[in-house]
């Protein structure tokens, strides 16, 4: 699904008139976790999941075929752990 089918989804899911007001809530729901995300705030949404950024370590390698070894620096990453309800819905196919 693409973002101009998402939002037609959500028009037609939460009744918006327009689908600018759909998208607009879409954004505005994406800004919110995202800003709650970098201010390493959980999102906790009961019944659909939870959101949280998360210490990603850092890592060693090799590059195939050479010498060269490579590290990667620690970072935050996005999490997303999806609740009961979700899990049970998409397992019922409803």
């Amino acid at each position: 699904m693409n973002k101009a089918q998402f939002v037609e989804l959500v028009q037609a899911s939460g009744d918006y008139k327009t689908k600018v007001e759909a998208e607009a809530a879409i954004k505005a729901f994406t800004e919110a976790v995202t800003t709650a995300l970098v201010k390493k705030e959980d999102v906790s949404l009961v019944g659909f999941g939870s959101f949280a950024a998360n210490l990603q370590k850092g890592k060693s390698g090799k590059v195939p075929g050479t010498d060269k070894t490579y590290t990667t620096q620690d970072k935050m990453v996005p999490k997303f752990k999806a609740g009961k309800g979700l899990k049970d819905r998409v397992a019922a196919g409803k």
